[in-house]
């Protein structure tokens, strides 16, 4: 939610794609790995009072994770368009933030302004999300606002439609005979990929100097928790089925539990970080 003392950006609350399956997000979609997470951390050893900017948070899984890893953070900023979402964050970080503060910002990544000055990130994330951005005016938004040696980090790992494994495909399969070839983007129709890289994205901003870093991931899943996945998708929630949703899920349960040796179903992911700073900088 955004503070009572602080405006909405202009795009206002987006609840419309995920804003149901809030709970459902931070129950199934899969966490950071724990090589990424300290990598994360690693980037603020110098920095005794980090600030942290998570873009398109979700239910809040990046600073779930950096909080028991950074205990020096001093303040975290939550973005996302679904003011469901943010609430989900705060709820989870509750707990965990001890003196850190924690605000919600809802509207587009682009539109985000620090709410004092004192607050500039040391440390701006984006997982699994800068796909969705404005990206040349989120990168020209964190130029403005960021610390001088303020560290980007654009992570992710592709979604169980872009896996190649046999079950991942039959799957995919599944959905596109109900909802057509094209991959689905919830309230925007279908999505088409980025266009460009995002290492292009960054060569052309502040941010250019680039380094990645690769974690390979091995995930098993049990049927259930997939089909829950997918409601939290922009490819396979619920409305998009209309009065077939049961009838889907249904058949994708059959599909699933066929498909799994031992009652488990294995995802093999790379987890990729892109860690990108102005030249010159040190984190």
């Amino acid at each position: 939610m955004t503070r009572p003392d602080r405006p909405a950006s202009v795009a206002g609350s987006d609840d419309a794609l995920f804003g149901p399956e809030a709970a459902g997000y931070a129950r199934y979609r899969p966490g950071l790995p724990d090589a990424a997470v300290h990598l994360l951390a690693a980037t603020q050893h110098c920095v005794p009072a980090p600030v942290l900017l998570d873009l398109g948070t979700g239910a809040g899984q990046v600073p779930r994770a950096l909080l028991p890893v950074l205990h020096r953070m001093a303040h975290i900023d939550l973005v996302d368009v679904n003011s469901s979402m943010l609430e989900a964050a705060r709820a989870v970080l509750e707990p965990l933030r001890g003196a850190c503060t924690v605000d919600a910002f809802t509207g587009a990544a682009h539109t985000f302004a620090p709410a004092a000055l004192d607050r500039a990130p040391t440390l701006i994330t984006c997982s699994r999300s800068f796909h969705w951005m404005a990206r040349p005016e989120v990168l020209s938004m964190a130029d403005r606002i960021a610390a001088p040696n303020a560290v980007m980090a654009i992570m992710g790992d592709g979604s169980l439609w872009t896996h190649g494994a046999d079950w991942t495909v039959a799957l995919r399969e599944l959905i596109q005979s109900y909802l057509g070839e094209d991959r689905r983007a919830g309230t925007r129709g279908t999505y088409d990929g980025p266009g460009r890289s995002y290492e292009d994205d960054l060569a052309d901003s502040a941010f250019s100097e680039v380094t990645e870093h690769r974690f390979p991931v091995s995930r098993t899943w049990a049927p259930e928790n997939v089909i829950g996945y997918l409601r939290t998708t922009s490819f396979a929630r619920p409305a998009l089925f209309a009065g077939r949703h049961p009838e889907f899920e249904a058949a994708a349960l059959r599909l699933l539990q066929d498909q799994a040796g031992g009652g488990v179903l294995t995802e093999d992911a790379v987890f990729t970080v892109l860690l990108a700073r102005r030249p010159g900088g040190t984190a």
